[in-house]
């Protein structure tokens, strides 16, 4: 396995390369040669932050953890990444064992297209306003999205909370 690490205000020293090349052979049984992981290691104040993607073919697999000892953060993000995979190879064989093609094509009928119900609809009025207005706004309604008239532009817009805690603006032309 291929793995490529990057460190966030922390310098990669050797020894959590080779404690994580380690570690990363819990799981590279699992994968194909072709698999590759990035690592990035990363300090916020007191927490020690240990991130591990894999990329094998069309899946991913990510676990960031914070922990007071990087150590420590490698040790429980390479037990969710093996947790995960695991989950998923599961998930696969389980998928492929029960009837993946057990029933004649002939004996297949179309499914019914499902209607969508619709159980609330809300009104109101959208006045233009600026992109922080609009995070005020959508915070004071404690939604994670908020869909606006951009008063700079006039063109209709949504700003929304991240992941990660940041906010995003999505500008409908």
């Amino acid at each position: 396995m291929n793995i490529k690490f990057t460190g966030r205000k922390i310098e990669v020293t050797q020894g959590l390369k080779e404690y994580s090349e380690k570690r990363l052979q819990r799981i590279e049984k699992f994968f194909p040669e072709t698999a590759y992981a990035t690592v990035t290691f990363s300090v916020q104040k007191d927490d020690h932050i240990a991130e591990f993607t894999v990329y094998h073919e069309n899946m991913i697999f990510r676990a960031e953890i914070s922990n007071n000892d990087m150590y420590a953060a490698i040790d429980k993000a390479i037990d969710v990444l093996e947790r995960q995979i695991r989950k998923q190879k599961t998930r696969l064989e389980k998928k492929l064992k029960t009837g993946a093609f057990d029933i004649p094509a002939a004996d297949i009928l179309p499914e019914e297209e499902k209607e969508f119900k619709i159980v609330k609809t809300k009104k109101y009025e959208n006045k233009p306003m600026s992109a922080e207005e609009a995070i005020l706004q959508m915070n004071l309604l404690g939604h994670t999205f908020y869909i606006f008239n951009n008063a700079e532009t006039s063109d209709k817009c949504v700003v929304y909370k991240r992941k990660d805690g940041d906010y995003g603006l999505i500008e409908l032309g």
